[in-house]
């Protein structure tokens, strides 16, 4: 089957900050990986810095483990042509004063972008970035009331697992992120395409962006 798109995205990036959530960031990206040995896909890591981001927020209380991931480039040298970005959630989301950078990265860039998508608390970046404004989306439903104090000017969905307006991508909370990419990939490249990336990798796919097992958690 040919893609649905007639030019489909080559040029993907994630943006990394401290305290990132792992899944959310990895969930998507391996869907990418199994899908660039049949589509031409490059893919861009982008942070403050080109030192190891962590999983974990810098908190020496903290006894909690985490893994760190190499950027490729930095807010201040980001990739050329970037098409399609992806923005996770996790702690770190709610250390406003380091995430200003994102936001402002996000301001700037998303009108160049072909598609923007959130993973859990990271439409609360792209809300402070004013992206959101006047469109649907979502968020990690444990979290929804805090995201939604940053984002009053959005439309804030509390029952779906994500939402698309235009050419923005919203999912819940972590897990949903992959249910989202694998939307994306059917809507962008054919659902043959995301049938057999799913079954390739033995994982079920929510197919309904309005079923959200978790709604009922939003506060």
């Amino acid at each position: 089957m040919s893609p649905v798109a007639d030019s489909p995205p080559t040029h993907y990036g994630v943006i990394l900050f401290p305290g990132f959530q792992a899944l959310d960031v990895f969930g998507s990206v391996d869907i990418l990986n199994v899908l660039s040995n049949t589509a031409p896909v490059r893919f861009s890591i982008i942070a403050a810095t080109l030192d190891p981001v962590s999983t974990k927020v810098d908190d020496p209380t903290s006894q909690a483990i985490g893994q760190s991931v190499v950027p490729t480039h930095t807010f201040d040298n980001p990739p050329e042509d970037l098409e399609v970005l992806l923005v996770p959630g996790g702690k770190g989301t709610w250390e406003l004063k380091s995430t200003e950078r994102i936001v402002e990265f996000l301001r700037v860039t998303y009108p160049k972008l072909r598609y923007l998508l959130t993973v859990c608390t990271g439409s609360s970046l792209a809300a402070r970035a004013g992206v959101l404004d006047g469109k649907r989306a979502t968020s990690n439903k444990l979290r929804l009331e805090r995201v939604m104090s940053v984002g009053e000017k959005v439309n804030w969905v509390a029952k779906a697992r994500w939402v698309t307006d235009g050419n923005i991508w919203t999912s819940s909370g972590i897990s949903a992120g992959i249910d989202m990419m694998y939307a994306f990939v059917s809507e962008v490249y054919g659902s043959d395409v995301a049938g057999d990336i799913a079954k390739k990798s033995e994982y079920i796919r929510n197919t309904d962006a309005n079923d959200d097992p978790f709604a009922f958690l939003a506060r």
